[in-house]
């Protein structure tokens, strides 16, 4: 099942405090970036993120959940209705995850 643009939308507004939050469509799902980085993104109406130490510290009783069959376990964030607790999830991860690759030409 797709994800819906309703709750991409839902999303974003609960991230609208931080800076440059961008998103990408990729097959029915939306991939979610902060600041140039791929936090995780929105899987059937779900916001999963990536495990990153700092994601395990600050949510310790996730859930672990596939975004997809074949994909690698993502965290479940479940406290989706808190823009704080989300604006810190996403600032505690930042320096955890890796920087994008570069496009070979």
């Amino acid at each position: 099942m797709p994800s819906s643009k309703e709750y991409l939308d839902f999303i974003l507004e609960q991230l609208s405090e931080l800076d440059y939050i961008t998103y990408k469509p990729m097959m029915g799902e939306f991939l979610i970036y902060y600041r140039g980085k791929l936090v995780g993104g929105i899987y059937d109406d779900r916001l999963l993120v990536k495990p990153v130490k700092s994601a395990l510290s600050y949510l310790p009783q996730a859930e672990y959940s596939l975004p997809y069959e074949g994909a690698k376990e993502m965290l479940l964030v479940d406290n989706v209705d808190d823009k704080i607790y989300l604006r810190g999830l996403f600032e505690a991860m930042y320096d955890d995850l890796p920087m994008p690759k570069t496009k070979k030409r």
